[in-house]
Order: C-alpha cells, then sequence, then structure tokens
C-alpha cells in the first residue's frame, strides 16, 4: 500500500454518526441525482448537516451505476461511496401523493432542500417552494440546472458539459488547431454545486441573522461556468477581443506553461515579476533577467516566444527531477503532471491525510466481507470543526423506516407504503 494511503487509513466514525461538524443540527433534503445537486449536498453533509436523500424506490440515483462498479459485475459504482457518503437514503415515489406527502413533511423540518430537475418539475409535482414555504418560512431552497429558473431556455435540458461550452470554458481549452476538448470530470456540475453551497451558507446565515426568512438560491449551470472566466468579458467589452485557446500555456501572463524535459513534461509559473527573475537566474539567463523591459508582465508579453523559448532549451538536456531540484532550490513554483497513482504515493498527499482507507461492503455481503476502498479527505480543512467521512454510501433505502418513523409513522404504516410501493 501506498505512503499516502498507509499514513490516513480509517472507518467511518460511527460515534459522529449525527454530526459534529461546523453544520452540525442543519437539516438538508436532497431531491435529484447525479452530480451537481447531489454534490452540494454531499459537501454539506461532510461538514456535519444531516442529509436525507430522497431516490426513487425503482433503482435510486443512477450514479449507483456509474463507472467502475463493485463487485464489477451488477454491483454499486465506487464513485457512489464518496458522492453520497453521510447521506441518509430514503426511497419515495414522488408520483404517489402520500409519497409527495413524505416530501412535504421533511421539508417542514429542514433548513435546506436541494434539487436539480428541470424547472417546473417540483411545481408540477406540487413541491415547488411556493408550497414548502407556506409551512417552512425560513426554508433555503437550491435550485441547480442547466439555464436556471427564468429565461427562454429556462425549459431545456442542460447538462454539465453544455454549461462548459456556453459559459465559455470550452472555447478557451485546447490547442488553436483542434476542437474543444472536455475536461475529464463533469467540472460545470462541481462547480455550479459549490456556487450552490456558497449560496445556501449565505440564504441561511441571512434568515439566521435577518428576520428568519429563506429564500431561493437559483444556481444556472452555465452562469456558474461564466462567473469564472477571468477577464474575457472586460477585454471583449473595450476591446473587443475574443481569447481563443492557446494550447497549454495561459495567455497574457508570462511565463505561465508547460514545458517538456527529457523524460516528461513540467508546469512552471514564474509570471510574478520577482518570481520570472529568479526563474531566469536558475537557467542560467541572467540576460533575460536583467533586461528592464522584461521587468514587469506587461513588458514580457510581446516576447512570450523568446522566454518561452530560453526555458524549453535548458529544459531540452534535463529530467523532470534535475529540472525540479534546481527550481524547487531558486523558490520557482513548478511541478510535474500527477497522475492518480503520483497522488497515492507522494508525502505531500500524505502528510495532510489526503487520501483515506476503508472498509466497504456491497449489499448482502456479511461481516468480513468487502473491499478496502480509498477515498479523498474532506477539504477545506477547518482547525476546530473539520469535516468528517461519518460512513460511505448507502444502500438504496437504508434509512427509509429509520426517517419515517421519526416523522411519526408507524411500523404498519411504513409496511403498507412499502406493500404500494410508495416507498
Amino acid at each position: 500500500m501506498s505512503a499516502a494511503a498507509d499514513s490516513s487509513e480509517s472507518q467511518p466514525n460511527a460515534s459522529a454518526a449525527k454530526g459534529t461538524g461546523p453544520l452540525a443540527g442543519v437539516k438538508v433534503l436532497e431531491l435529484g441525482t447525479l452530480i451537481a445537486g447531489p454534490f452540494a449536498a454531499r459537501f454539506l453533509g461532510e461538514f456535519g448537516a444531516e442529509v436525507i436523500k430522497i431516490e426513487d424506490p425503482k433503482g435510486g440515483d443512477p450514479l449507483r451505476k456509474w463507472r467502475k462498479l463493485y463487485p464489477e459485475a451488477g454491483g454499486t459504482s465506487l464513485w457512489w461511496a464518496v458522492q453520497a457518503r453521510n447521506k441518509k437514503s430514503v426511497t419515495v415515489n414522488l408520483k404517489a401523493e402520500e409519497g409527495k406527502e413524505i416530501v412535504r413533511r421533511l421539508a417542514k423540518e429542514a433548513d435546506i432542500v436541494i434539487e436539480n430537475f428541470r424547472p417546473g418539475l417540483l411545481e408540477k409535482l406540487g413541491l415547488g417552494y411556493d408550497v414548502l414555504s407556506k409551512e417552512n418560512p425560513g426554508l433555503v431552497m437550491v435550485r441547480l440546472s442547466g439555464y436556471g429558473q427564468t429565461g427562454p431556455y429556462r425549459d431545456r435540458p442542460g447538462f454539465g458539459a453544455i454549461a462548459e461550452s456556453m459559459g465559455g470554458l470550452r472555447h478557451i481549452t485546447g490547442y488553436p488547431d483542434l476542437p474543444p476538448p472536455r475536461i475529464g470530470i463533469s467540472i460545470g456540475d462541481s462547480i455550479a454545486a459549490l456556487h450552490g453551497v456558497i449560496g445556501a451558507m449565505m440564504a441561511l446565515h441571512h434568515r439566521n441573522m435577518n428576520g428568519g426568512r429563506g429564500q431561493i438560491v437559483d444556481v444556472a449551470l452555465y452562469e456558474a461556468v461564466f462567473n469564472m472566466m477571468e477577464s474575457v468579458v472586460p477585454e471583449y467589452g473595450v476591446y473587443g477581443m475574443v481569447r481563443e485557446r492557446t494550447g497549454a500555456s495561459l495567455p497574457g501572463i508570462v511565463p505561465s506553461n508547460t514545458y517538456p524535459c527529457r523524460d516528461g513534461s513540467i508546469v512552471i509559473g514564474g509570471n510574478s515579476d520577482p518570481i520570472f527573475k529568479r526563474l531566469m537566474m536558475a537557467i542560467e539567463r541572467a540576460d533575460l533577467a536583467n533586461d528592464p523591459q522584461l521587468a514587469h508582465n506587461d513588458g514580457r508579453v510581446p516576447r512570450t516566444a523568446e522566454i518561452d523559448g530560453a526555458i524549453a532549451a535548458w529544459l531540452s538536456t534535463r529530467t523532470i527531477n534535475e529540472a525540479l531540484d534546481v527550481l524547487n532550490a531558486a523558490d520557482v513554483p513548478v511541478g510535474r503532471i500527477y497522475s492518480v497513482a503520483d497522488m497515492f504515493a507522494d508525502p505531500q498527499f500524505a502528510a495532510r491525510q489526503m487520501i483515506q482507507q476503508f472498509r466497504w461492503q456491497a449489499p448482502g455481503e456479511k461481516e468480513g466481507e468487502g473491499v478496502d476502498i480509498a477515498l479523498p479527505s474532506v477539504t477545506p480543512k477547518l482547525s476546530a470543526t473539520p469535516g468528517d467521512t461519518r460512513w460511505l454510501g448507502p444502500a438504496l433505502g437504508e434509512h427509509t423506516d429509520e426517517v419515517l418513523q421519526a416523522l411519526g409513522y408507524d411500523a404498519d404504516h411504513i409496511a403498507r407504503l412499502r406493500e404500494q410501493q410508495i416507498v
């Protein structure tokens, strides 16, 4: 086992099942599937919130069957273990009136509802904010959708990939002579989810400090991506400049690029003025380090090719490790491009306990069976009230009885609901 995994072996903390983080006492109701909404709820659950995830009794969240499964034949997604950690799975048929009543009763006790259905669906089900907030005026509802709750595109289906395209990210990603590639993860969904969490925290603070009323947090996936686009809007507004794809470099910020060594590539960020000078001295180019025209970024930009060429020439005779040794000694930001295998072996990941080992059992497996599973640790790190993994992604409907009993349903009533396929 790697150093990174060895340093942080752990088991879900059953004693902390009720949550001890900064959000302990906050109740979250998750209505949604796949990535954006569930990732937002996961984030809250990692920091102590009680998260009740509503799933369709017939199969649950489709993410349960995405990517690699355990067991490989007919098992559950390994992604599920982290995406649904610390959540309670409750199965409810939202098409049944008694199922909707369960959701209304849960929402009455919730602080936050998170949903990522297409706009209008909750209203059709009789579960819109206007209905839920009548019984719970302090309710905060986070609504994540492709295009937001208003506008001419609101009714279109919208996934993260479409948001990355419309929000501008794809247009500036990749090389100018190739079609825009996608990033290898669902970054549009994740960025939107984090905007949802930030909005929920602001709305909760406003409710608690300024009058006790909740509100809607309307997050459009494309707008969350658009919000990350740095200077593209003012550059177009003032100069009519459309930023294009520039490969591995960061346009207008010099030098910041990916450079080849003898045995692979490294990333160098030498774009602050003092760092640039240290970088040039490290690669034995005192002439460039002391050139007054290159003292500031606006002077370096017109000479980007010359600067990148000097760096590339110096690296061409060196291995990655040789280059890292010299540049780290010169206090220049530099790094190799990590695979997940590199992360498992890296001492920084180990020291920060960023990879934690757990034991995960598939439904039906007996005590002692299961698989060792590595999960990313909770981020960010809070010094006094850190986040935690209290349990891994639950089996479908694992907490249905527990949650319904807490709402006042007795065993006979729950049995009848199950017989009628309402839960």
